[in-house]
């Protein structure tokens, strides 16, 4: 009999703890988008349904019942942008860790930052991005592979304006230039100004579907910003550049 019960509730304790990691990961993948909202009414609802069928209110535990089943339709259509997203995070995510070295993280930043000021000072734009967790090989391939060493001088000749992989983004990976010339989906963020145009929206969709550090250098404002989980950080010195960016390359994934 003990042995059954020390089971029951080995499995209860089990299925706790798998339905918090779901309901946690889930928010995390709705994190700074309306979805998040809508998922906190949905928690609301079912209380108030719980909360009926305790006290045996027949005629609203069937209306919320009957509303449950119309909502799940409505969701789906019409956040399918959020679901989209959150599947592609769990399909991009590493199975180990993809963090930097200390040292080899201070070399990427200094080399990085060093461009993107250089780059800011000739009025010439730039998309530099830095592989964090989530795994950045569909873009890697779509852009011309390279595997060198990070260096200013090469992140500088690639945007100058005549290069012919000027208008695409480098990527970053463990430490070496993985790829140049690379496309990523475009943000379809309304609440976007409209001086941002295609380099800052597509730093932004990167930023919305994985974990990437993006620093953006404007030729239009002449400004360098810094974009990271779908939030932008703009006009930003070298020190602030450099500081931020280490900060979310460096924190827990999971912040």
């Amino acid at each position: 009999m003990d042995y059954i019960l020390s089971t029951i509730t080995w499995k209860a304790l089990l299925e706790i703890f798998i339905l918090w990691w779901f309901i946690y990961h889930v928010l995390l993948f709705f994190e700074g988008t309306r979805a998040l909202q809508v998922l906190r009414g949905i928690i609301v609802l079912l209380v108030a349904f719980l909360f009926f069928q305790r006290f045996e209110f027949t005629v609203l535990s069937w209306l919320i019942t009957k509303l449950f089943g119309i909502s799940v339709i409505a969701i789906l259509v019409i956040f399918h942008p959020e679901i989209r997203r959150g599947l592609a995070r769990l399909g991009q995510r590493h199975l180990f860790s993809n963090t930097f070295r200390e040292e080899e993280l201070d070399v990427v930043l200094d080399q990085s930052s060093r461009a993107a000021d250089n780059l800011c000072r000739y009025k010439s734009g730039a998309l530099i991005v830095l592989e964090k967790n989530d795994s950045l090989t569909a873009y890697i391939e779509n852009g011309v592979q390279i595997d060198a060493k990070v260096s200013s001088e090469l992140i500088e000749t690639i945007f100058t304006r005549n290069s012919l992989l000027h208008d695409g983004g480098l990527i970053i990976r463990n430490g070496r230039v993985a790829s140049a010339g690379s496309i990523f989906p475009l943000s379809d963020n309304q609440d976007l100004n409209r001086i941002y145009g295609t380099r800052h929206r597509a730093a932004l969709g990167l930023s919305e579907e994985t974990d990437a550090v993006v620093f953006v250098v404007s030729e239009e404002r002449n400004d360098i910003s810094l974009v990271y989980r779908g939030r932008m950080y703009r006009d930003l010195s070298r020190e602030e550049l450099v500081r931020k960016a280490k900060q979310f390359m460096t924190e827990p994934d999971d912040a």
